[in-house]
């Protein structure tokens, strides 16, 4: 139907009111600041009484003043007739920038280190509002890996290096312990690389040969992953053998049971060569 004015909510409404508790007292306070009287209702013993000077109370700011002192069996409350409250919500789509404080931001606490991998962060998604782990877009889980010197290995024998001093490991997914191996528990693609330094530090002994693997699952699924050297009879320093093998590969991991590893075979002649472990990494790729 037709009406004249302001269109009227189409929710309930009501206005903030105030008890007090009452005393043998004319000096009362109030919870919002008015004007003057005119801007509450005042009732005392459900009676409404009437505002102004010289009548039954006067207002301003938080003060409240009556005529007579109340009894302390006396009830009474006020209506704050400006502070009108609703239950309904703003429409979808109505709120914008000028209605939102940059308070909501700014008055929130400063991180002032690098957020965890459980943290989140609120996007907007093609104009809908979600939230997303750091996980998810970081380069992370990523873990960095040094070993110990193996002293007087076996030639021709795959062997599992050991990698037992960790620099870093985001998301503990690195065994640096038991097992020597990586095991990423999120899915996606990663950078991985390693690298090992084999030696005979008496100058005695014969390195024919030296390779590097990185395996996953278990076994060198893909025979891209590695690298090899093979030293013939006529190699002047054929006696005398620094050999370093390097690897850095891109690899898939389901984030749940993939693991990797590194494997290392020396075919020598004598005793005396020893393997270090240099460092074994990887990192999760973004965007890939």
């Amino acid at each position: 139907m037709p009406y004249i004015g302001n269109q009227p909510s189409e929710s309930f409404t009501s206005f903030a009111t105030q008890e007090f508790s009452t005393s043998a007292t004319t000096s009362y306070t109030l919870n919002h600041a008015v004007t003057n009287e005119n801007e509450i209702a005042l009732f005392i013993n459900n009676v409404r009484q009437q505002p102004g000077s010289g009548k039954a109370y006067t207002a301003t700011g938080t003060a409240l003043t009556l005529s007579a002192a109340t009894a302390s069996t006396d009830t009474m409350y006020c209506v704050f007739l400006g502070r009108a409250l609703q239950t309904v919500n703003p429409a979808g789509g109505s709120v914008g920038s000028s209605q939102v404080s940059a308070s909501i931001i700014t008055g929130q606490t400063a991180l002032t280190v690098a957020p965890e991998t459980t943290d989140e962060l609120l996007i907007s998604d093609g104009g809908t509002l979600k939230r997303i782990d750091v996980s998810v877009i970081g380069n992370t889980p990523a873990f960095y890996a040094t070993g110990t010197t193996q002293t007087n290995v076996s030639s021709d024998s795959y062997t599992k290096a050991q990698f037992d001093s960790e620099e870093f490991d985001t998301a503990g997914n690195y065994d640096h312990s038991t097992n020597y191996r990586f095991t990423p528990t999120t899915a996606g693609k990663y950078f991985i690389f390693t690298s090992i330094r084999f030696f005979d530090d008496t100058d005695t002994d014969v390195i024919r040969a030296t390779e590097l693997q990185i395996y996953k699952n278990g076994s060198n699924a893909d025979p891209r992953i590695r690298a090899q050297s093979r030293l013939s009879n006529s190699d002047a320093d054929y006696f005398n053998v620094h050999n370093s093998e390097n690897i850095g590969a891109i690899v898939e991991a389901n984030g749940s049971s993939d693991y990797f590893e590194v494997y290392w075979i020396v075919k020598h002649e004598g005793s005396n060569v020893d393997v270090i472990p240099n460092f074994f990494g990887a990192y999760k790729l973004i965007g890939v």
